[in-house]
């Protein structure tokens, strides 16, 4: 039975997230401060964490950052009632998977929650499919409608990130760590260009891509579709 913390210090709201996902059978456990919060998450040993900001006694930044620090690679939703770019940019960078902002609807939430938890560990998969495109990691080609397209170096390792990280949200900091090396100097640039190049090779449509998502302010997230 998957096992969700939810580290929330409003009681109502709390109190209607354990009954939601009880409800649902999952193991629930839950925290109103973030000391006894960041213990269960690092004790208790749960499948995911749903991770108010604003928390009393220790935030939401320090439980996200020190949760990844010691290793635990488990998905981390954030829950926000603050919408500004740098709040949400700043938790993901930090290490969380995605987010919601409050108020939320628990139908969205609880299919978010489903998706991570069902989904295999990516780095164990050697050929991703998803619309009419496939990419086989072991001969590193890349096929659309069974046809082969040549990606570049960035373009392949970019796609393969995606996949590897498929429905959350990442933010431009994220990819440019990930597929250029937080060593090298480049811009955001970067990353809208290799963004526009590769998505006019998977995409049927670019300008209205399915696999692609733009996420206003954020960055990006990819999905199977």
């Amino acid at each position: 039975m998957p096992k969700i913390l939810v580290i929330e210090d409003d009681p109502a709201l709390q109190r209607g997230l354990k009954d939601s996902f009880s409800d649902e059978g999952y193991e629930v456990l839950v925290a109103s401060d973030g000391e006894k919060g960041l213990d269960l998450a690092l004790s208790a040993s749960p499948d995911l964490v749903l991770l108010d900001i604003m928390l009393p006694k220790c935030n939401g930044y320090e439980i996200c950052k020190v949760i990844r620090l010691e290793g635990y690679e488990y998905p981390i939703v954030m829950l926000t009632a603050k919408e500004e770019e740098s709040d949400i940019v700043r938790g993901l960078d930090l290490g969380a998977d995605d987010y919601v902002t409050k108020p939320f609807n628990i139908r969205e939430l609880s299919a978010r929650v489903r998706s991570f938890l069902r989904r295999h560990r990516a780095s164990d998969v050697t050929i991703f499919r998803f619309g009419n495109c496939e990419l086989n990691r072991e001969s590193r080609q890349f096929q659309k409608e069974g046809e082969p397209v040549s990606l570049t170096s960035k373009e392949y390792q970019l796609l393969e990130y995606f996949l590897e990280n498929v429905g959350k949200a990442l933010t431009r900091t994220n990819i440019l760590n990930q597929v250029w090396g937080s060593s090298i100097v480049v811009t955001e640039r970067s990353v809208n260009r290799c963004i526009a190049t590769l998505r006019s090779k998977i995409e049927d449509d670019s300008s209205v891509p399915k696999h692609i998502k733009t996420i206003r302010d954020v960055g990006y997230r990819f999905e199977l579709k």
